[in-house]
Formats: C-alpha cells, structure tokens, sequence
C-alpha cells in the first residue's frame, strides 16, 4: 500500500506539469503554426539570397521569429476565446479537456506576443508595425468576428500583410513583394472556409454565423477548394508560360496542386492539403519571381 500510494504521488507530481505541457503545446494550433513558420523561413531566406544577403542571416531568423511569436499568440487567443464553445462541442481541445487552465492560454499568448515584440524591435520600427497590424487583424478574429459574416476579413488582412511584413523584417525592398497580397487573398479566404468547415457542426450548433455558415457547407467546401486550386494553375500556368518555373519551382508547384487536389475528397482532407500547399507555393513563387 505504501508503495502503491507513492507511485500515485509521483504521477501527480508529474502528471500535472505534463498536461500543462501538452496543453501549451496544442494551444497554440501546432501544424498551421508549423506551416505559417516554415514559409515564412522559406521566402525570407529565397528573398534574401536574391538580394545578396545571407539567406539565413540574423534579419531573416529575427523575422521568422517575430511571425512564431505571432502564431503563438493568436492560437492561445483563439483558444481562449472560443472556450465556451469548445467546452459544449468540442471537450477535446485544451482548454476543456483540463490540459490548460483560460488563464494559462492567456499567459501563452503573453509569451508569443513577448516573443513577437523582441524579436522586431531589432529589424525596426516598419516591421514592428506590420507585425503588429498582423496580430491585430488575428485578435480581432477571435474576440469579435470568427461568428459573423466577415470572418473572412482578418485572413485577408493578415496573410495578405504576411509577405509584406517578411520582406521589411530581411531587409529586402517591400516592391519586390508588391503583387504578394493579390495572390495571397484567394488563398486566404480558402484558407478561412477550409478551417471553419472543420468547426462547422461546433459553430452550428452555436449558432454562430460566419461564412461558411452562411454558404453552406456543400457549398463552403467546393468555394475553398476552387478557390486554392484557382490559385495554383492560375499563378503557376502564367509563370509556366513565362518561362518563369525552374525544376525546383516546378516540383513544387505539383505537390501543392496534388495536396488541395485530394482534398476535394472532404473538408478533413483539404485544410492539410491547403497547409502543405501554402509551404510549397510560396516557396515555388518566390524562386520563380526572383
């Protein structure tokens, strides 16, 4: 018995700080986390070597940086501010599966956001700024229109700040990404519809209204995956027919398509799909353009 009792000791002892671990982690919505990072890397380091800076030097980690803090701290909010919802539709997540207390989410976002600030104070005051419009636009999503008709808005704003900001942190001139954000916003409103249609029973029986609500689920599908493949051979055939795609461009180019391809199987399959092709378009468009 005594032993017995010592061994549940020690799984309290450490149980707990595990969970909270775990919580942490899965707060901050690891694998767009991931994707949003890895591009970001990918086309700072592309867009550095094309202007003759070291592709991974400081300002190109500084900004990759920045835009994980930025990732952090809009997961946690998102958790946060979603708790009340999850805890009736979806017990898995963190925070109402007990793995992260709301306040704890809210100390996470302070890390990212802590994170965010130090890593651009260095690049200066205009990625400073961008960063911050980008994490501003993500908030406003979570606290105010994640339930509305413009839910769209904020991944227009943000993604469509992404390459901007990107460019500004490495010290590369911000015209060079001048038509990032036109391609961008077709992509960004798939990327809405694709991961509020994973949520769409939760918000349904919520009753909230966003825009997938509002087209319908048949119909939210099909707009987001017409939309990301619309994107891929419209961007890729024009840079195709300028003889613009090296090999390299161009094998990227085919998994990405081949990614939001399969996810017209349902909306399970395309958010993944989406995810892996934003990592590869990116990277393809920027070797193209250079």
């Amino acid at each position: 018995m005594v032993y017995s009792g010592r061994k549940h000791t020690a799984a309290a002892c450490y149980g707990a700080p595990m969970l909270t671990l775990t919580g942490a982690v899965r707060v901050v919505h690891p694998a767009p986390t991931a994707a949003v990072v890895l591009l970001s890397l990918a086309l700072g380091a592309i867009l550095a070597s094309q202007a003759g800076i070291p592709p991974f030097g400081p300002r190109t980690l500084l900004t990759t940086l920045a835009v994980l803090g930025s990732q952090i701290l809009t997961g946690a909010v998102n958790d946060w501010a979603d708790r009340a919802r999850d805890a009736l539709a979806q017990a898995e997540k963190p925070i109402p599966a007990g793995q992260l207390t709301p306040n704890a989410a809210l100390g996470v976002a302070a890390l990212g956001t802590l994170l965010q600030v130090m890593a651009s104070v260095p690049l200066g005051v205009v990625p400073l700024g961008l960063g911050a419009a980008a994490s501003a636009s993500a908030i406003a999503y979570s606290l105010w229109l994640s339930g509305t008709r413009l839910s769209v808005l904020p991944y227009l704003v943000s993604f469509g700040i992404l390459p901007i900001w990107i460019a500004a942190g490495g010290g590369v001139p911000m015209e060079r990404v001048a038509a990032a954000p036109l391609l961008v916003a077709p992509f960004a409103a798939a990327a809405h519809l694709a991961n509020a249609l994973r949520d769409f029973d939760a918000d349904e029986a919520m009753g909230r209204r966003n825009l997938a609500q509002a087209l319908g689920h048949g119909r939210a599908l099909a707009t987001a995956w017409i939309l990301a493949m619309g994107v891929g051979v419209g961007v890729g055939g024009v840079l195709l027919a300028g003889g613009r795609i090296g090999p390299v461009a161009g094998v990227l180019g085919v998994i990405g398509l081949a990614a939001v391809a399969q996810g017209a199987a349902g909306a399970h399959r395309l958010w993944p799909g989406m995810l892996v092709a934003a990592v590869c378009w990116t990277a393809a468009w920027g070797l193209a353009t250079g």
